[in-house]
């Protein structure tokens, strides 16, 4: 199959190396332009863009795609289909009508169930037993395409963002490869309303932890803000990012600290309490809490403020 492959972070990657391990030809890889990152600020390549140049790809990185030149420069890779992973690129009508077979978006939820830019940590969040990959046939509506395959994963008890983005980028670099190899076999199937949620893109403000919620969902947020943005809280004036926690025995006020060893700070939430397992302070490392007390002192009684992270 000769395609076109349109993707920008390492889940995107992925399912590129699958292809190419495949045997298939990428005549042309679009991926986000260049942004700064790091200390310096430096220009830095995406993923995508790292891996089509170590394979000598060509690589195209335009800023939108509704103009009439970046049209004809899709037309002209003479591509049987695109396929799309995480681009974070609107494509208009005119560039899925493009290729021969379509295009293919990899997308990282059991749809209709999750449709939207960040179906990994509403699943985590929404204490979903499980998760998946559709591979559909991209349509003009968000993520509303026809599916052509699907497979289910679990969601580990301990899963966070990280650990289940990683899973699932596995498994869609699997699935797009098959899907390739009978794409031309394959029966569409039209998603049924019955069942669709959207999964909105994950905004800073959602981190802070609220107290006055039950403990059993605060731990969840808390695993699906990790890596990105972290969950967070306040105390003693000092914002903390809570990187690991787990449900804890205990009742009290919201967001008074009931207990403090070295397995953890316990909190009072809504319902039940959380064990603070893992911070970090600002300008520090991420710790166990048994050296973060070494420099950061926390008694029973403490409260937690609902600040900012």
């Amino acid at each position: 199959m000769k395609v076109i492959f349109a993707g920008t972070p390492e889940f995107a990657a992925a399912a590129l190396q699958a292809i190419l391990d495949a045997g298939h030809s990428v005549a042309l890889v679009l991926t986000q332009p260049d942004r700064p990152a790091g200390r310096g600020m430096q220009l830095q390549p995406s993923a995508v863009k790292r891996l089509a140049l170590k394979y000598r790809l060509a690589v195209y990185q335009p800023t939108g795609l509704k103009d009439p030149a970046s049209h004809a420069k899709i037309r002209q890779a003479g591509a049987d289909a695109m396929v799309v992973a995480a681009y974070g690129l609107i494509l208009p009508q005119a560039v899925l009508d493009l290729p021969r077979l379509g295009c293919l978006n990899i997308h990282a939820s059991l749809l209709p169930r999750w449709r939207g830019a960040a179906p990994i940590q509403r699943a985590i969040e929404a204490g979903d037993r499980e998760t998946g990959i559709t591979i559909m046939q991209m349509d003009a509506g968000l993520d509303t395409g026809a599916m052509l395959l699907g497979r289910a994963l679990p969601i580990a008890p301990d899963d966070n963002a990280a650990t289940l983005h990683d899973k699932l980028a596995q498994l869609g670099a699997e699935l797009i490869v098959e899907a390739l190899g009978k794409l031309e076999t394959l029966t569409p199937t039209q998603q049924p309303d019955e069942g669709a949620t959207y999964a909105a893109k994950i905004a800073k403000s959602e981190a802070t932890l609220d107290w006055r919620r039950p403990a059993l969902e605060l731990e969840r947020q808390v695993r699906a803000f990790n890596p990105f943005p972290g969950a967070g809280a306040t105390l003693n004036a000092t914002p903390l990012k809570v990187w690991r926690a787990s449900p804890a025995a205990g009742a009290g006020e919201p967001g008074t600290v009931l207990a403090v060893g070295d397995e953890g700070i316990v909190v009072a939430c809504g319902s039940g309490a959380l064990r603070l397992e893992e911070l970090q302070r600002p300008g520090g490392r991420r710790l166990p809490v048994r050296d973060l007390l070494n420099g950061f002192t926390v008694s029973a009684g403490a409260r937690f403020e609902r600040g900012t992270n």
